[in-house]
């Protein structure tokens, strides 16, 4: 997550009194990390860009209602987990086949743009990386299983390495709320994945 909030105050004030571009300003600035996130919350791309556009619209829309000292960041990472959350229920009671499972790697598998550091190392054999590809769908399928509140806290903290404090302003949480919520989000991955591999696994 950015670290220079006054940039983002700087473009909120601007869209409140009428300037079109900031709005602009603010999508280049936050709709790949903001994308990142909601692919890896639903596992589709084309979700993950409609949950991404509707949270610039609900930011257009709540503009003026947007106190000066709004961290926006949280703002739209709250607005955005919101959106991912009932997209996720809905699609519960709705459920169809996806036709964009992740590219290069098995459904659930993350994409090379949105997970760089979980590729296979280019020194693997075809079965090691084959064995790594199988992995990383297994523990992306152990996360999909994870209630919203744990699931999301895990994804913030391990992939877009925010602060307990910096998730505790997105999720409405205390820091020590945090930490109990990471320590539940593993357990429950270890417990998930212990008939799929020998040790436990940290995601």
């Amino acid at each position: 997550m950015s670290n220079d909030p006054a940039t983002d105050l700087a473009s909120l004030l601007a869209l409140q009194q009428g300037e079109a571009a900031a709005l602009n300003r603010l999508i280049a600035r936050w709709q790949r990390p903001l994308h990142s996130f909601a692919y890896r919350y639903c596992q589709n791309r084309s979700d993950a860009e409609d949950l991404v556009a509707q949270t610039f619209v609900r930011l257009y829309q709540q503009r003026q209602r947007l106190r000066p000292d709004t961290k926006l960041s949280a703002w739209l990472f709250t607005t955005l987990t919101n959106f991912c959350h009932n997209h996720h229920r809905w699609k519960r009671r709705h459920p169809t086949t996806a036709l964009d499972a992740p590219t290069g790697g098995p459904a659930g598998q993350f994409s090379r743009g949105s997970a760089q550091d979980e590729l296979p190392s280019e020194h693997l054999t075809p079965d090691q990386s084959l064995e790594h590809d199988e992995t990383l769908a297994a523990v992306q399928a152990a996360i999909n299983r994870l209630p919203h509140d744990l699931k999301v806290t895990l994804l913030l903290h391990h992939y877009d390495r925010l602060s307990y404090r910096e998730i505790g302003q997105i999720t409405g949480c205390s820091e020590r709320g945090i930490e109990t919520r990471l320590y539940r989000a593993r357990q429950q991955l270890r417990e998930l994945l212990a008939g799929y591999i020998n040790q436990p696994v940290r995601p």
